[in-house]
């Protein structure tokens, strides 16, 4: 079943669908983790309800993602074996370590105090439930922290020797801390805070539009909208110093992103807004851009220059079309980010945050652009460094297995139609928790034993029946008022 591709093409498909299943549910948990503990930490300082019911609420959401996120990470490991075996070979011995460093310092740590984050109400003391939570949250971001070192290494790889063909490690402080490393961790941390900020405010936008007013509504709204405030202006500036970092690095790649062919001599590089680059023509269709602004915003001068892709040889290019529309479909969204938080500033100012409505939909309509963006600038990044699995050290089809289209085919098809129904499900589950919405009736309910023990048991169901127990009391609200 090759769909009439090739073994390579299908294997990089193959991990393209995977990594972007699984990239979408650490994203929520790296933001959602830390979200948390800033809710905890409020619970504990103010004695507010508020915070624990916003706690209880949004930590069915972090379960069910950070369940997710651990099984699509598994999967997507397996093919550095299957799909990928010649570059485990090659750069095992760097790769390997990095993920082994980040199982040994994060993964065990989130494992370690997860469940007494979701279970230890009433079991453990306030503190140390709290303490439970923050080193759950500082878990994701250490695993962050290694994910990023490995895929940045396969960008600007350093501190290294090629003995007999085989990447050799030398030097690891500049292993780990390679030249993109810090640009690429803070831009994946400020889009993974992003993602969660805009989904709490598009949650709360759902309920404010519902017709809800209450405390735990309007909390989430005000808390996620600063959050948007201070991360997407920050994000810009992130994303602009990386920019410089690879014009620096991978010169290649920021040509095809900008749909620059012809090295600038004379005259500064225009800024394309809208264009359409052929690879076979060598040149970009339909380019509308503005004069010198690529040269201003690239090297910081009107008339700087830049390489275009005809300087580097036809193999060597990546492919211009694809990563020129995701480059801008993330800097548009991003530009939108931008705008909503500053329309949440002034109706702040006026008092009109939770009854402005058009304000209400626009962040509702905004809630699933941070996964685009994130994914838009994935696939930025990835495609960009191709022909490359190792930039400028092996190239991508010397790292394939041996294995034919038929069996890469085969798997890709049976990974869609598993992927389909069970995150499939799983994302209807959490949208459900979303639409229900977070409830007061949480206040006063600590775990018993009897409902740890349960939970326990069965973790996700209880959630169900947590949501039950929420519309039965409600009902018997109802009866009264009506009696």
């Amino acid at each position: 079943m090759s769909l009439g591709l090739t073994a390579l093409e299908l294997a990089r498909i193959q991990f393209a669908f995977t990594v972007s299943f699984h990239i979408i549910f650490p994203a929520i948990s790296i933001g959602l983790a830390s979200f948390l503990a800033v809710l905890e930490w409020r619970w504990l300082r103010t004695q507010n309800p508020v915070y624990k019911d916003l706690f209880k609420f949004w930590i069915k959401i972090f379960a069910v993602a950070f369940g997710m996120g651990v099984v699509s990470g598994v999967v997507m490991s397996y093919q550095f074996g299957t799909n990928w075996s010649e570059f485990s070979r090659i750069a095992g011995s760097i790769t390997g370590p990095l993920l082994a460093y980040e199982v040994l310092s994060a993964f065990f740590l989130e494992a370690g105090f997860l469940g007494i984050m979701l279970f230890g109400w009433g079991r453990v003391g306030p503190r140390a439930h709290f303490f439970a939570t923050l080193m759950v949250a500082i878990g994701t971001c250490i695993s962050m922290f290694w994910i990023l070192s490995s895929n940045s290494w396969m960008q600007t790889p350093t501190g290294f020797t090629i003995e007999n063909g085989i990447i050799i490690p030398q030097d690891w402080l500049a292993i780990v801390f390679n030249p993109s490393f810090v640009y690429r961790l803070f831009h994946m941390a400020a889009a993974a805070f992003l993602v969660t900020s805009l989904l709490v405010a598009a949650v709360a936008a759902f309920h404010l539009l519902k017709g809800r007013r209450d405390d735990l509504v309007k909390k989430s709204f005000s808390m996620a909208l600063w959050m948007l405030l201070f991360l997407a202006p920050a994000q810009i500036l992130i994303g602009d110093m990386h920019g410089l970092n690879t014009l620096h690095h991978q010169p290649a790649k920021l040509a095809a992103i900008e749909g620059h062919w012809e090295t600038n001599t004379d005259e500064g590089m225009p800024l394309y807004l809208f264009g359409m680059p052929d690879m076979e023509e060598e040149r970009t269709k339909y380019a509308i851009g503005i004069p010198n602004l690529g040269s201003l915003i690239m090297t910081h001068s009107l008339d700087g220059q830049v390489k275009g892709l005809k300087e580097f040889a036809p193999e060597d290019r990546p492919n211009s079309l694809v990563i020129f529309w995701s480059f801008r479909i993330m800097v548009g969204l991003g530009v939108l980010m931008v705008l909503l938080a500053l329309a949440t500033l002034i109706l702040r100012k006026g008092g009109k945050l939770y009854e402005h409505k058009l304000l209400q939909r626009f962040a509702l309509l905004m809630g699933p652009t941070g996964f685009i963006a994130l994914l838009a600038g994935w696939f930025t990044t990835e495609v960009g460094r191709q022909p490359w699995v190792v930039y400028g050290v092996l190239r991508t089809k010397d790292a394939l297995s041996p294995v034919s289209a038929e069996q890469v085919g085969l798997s890709l098809v049976l990974f869609v139609f598993v992927y389909f129904i069970v995150f499939g499900i799983g994302i209807y589950y959490m949208l459900k928790l979303m639409h229900k919405g977070p409830e007061f009736i949480y206040s006063n309910q600590d775990h018993t034993d009897i409902a740890v023990l349960q939970a326990s048991k069965r973790p996700l169901s209880s959630i169900d029946d947590a949501i039950e127990q929420i519309e039965i009391e409600n009902k018997q609200r109802g009866d009264k008022h009506n009696d």
